[in-house]
């Protein structure tokens, strides 16, 4: 296992920081849980039933060790995490897009969430508001993801896109 990289406040130019987990070892590092707890936006990859890959924005909260992921039943998401339970999340800092994670895990409990409790916690980091969306409480659930692997790392840039037009 690599030595504990800085926390998250690198600035361009200094050396990259990365750490991976060891498999046995589930536990999330302070660099990859303050990228999960800030309102940072993730991708999740699902495995579609043919194989390919199928990747969505989401938000996320943490519950201990694990990542929670609101949805509904319906969605592609829930659906492909039924049947295979397999995931990809990346995350990147919105203050520094340099600053990132990629994790491999899989969902390993669906908590149904028809109060929308969970829901909210997670809309509250983001909006400040409740969930506006309350169709369907019956289809709420949210997935339980056990981290199997994590890498957290800082590029050394800063970024400054050019200019449009």
């Amino acid at each position: 296992m690599a030595p504990k990289p800085p926390s998250g406040s690198e600035r361009p130019g200094e050396p990259v920081a990365l750490l991976e987990t060891a498999e046995e070892n589930r536990m999330l590092s302070a660099d990859v849980r303050a990228l999960l707890e800030e309102p940072n936006f993730a991708h999740l990859a699902t495995v579609m039933p043919e194989g390919s890959p199928q990747s969505a924005p989401v938000w996320v909260g943490v519950d201990g060790d694990h990542i929670l992921i609101a949805t509904g039943e319906g969605s592609l998401k829930a659906r492909n995490t039924k049947r295979d339970p397999r995931v990809g999340l990346s995350i990147v800092a919105m203050d520094n897009p340099y600053r990132e994670a990629q994790l491999r895990g899989r969902v390993v409990e669906r908590r149904p969430d028809r109060d929308f409790k969970i829901m909210d916690k997670i809309s509250h980091k983001y909006t400040g508001a409740d969930f506006p969306m309350r169709a369907n409480p019956e289809q709420r659930v949210v997935l339980v993801i056990e981290v199997q692997r994590a890498r957290y790392h800082v590029l050394p840039f800063r970024h400054t896109p050019a200019k449009r037009g």
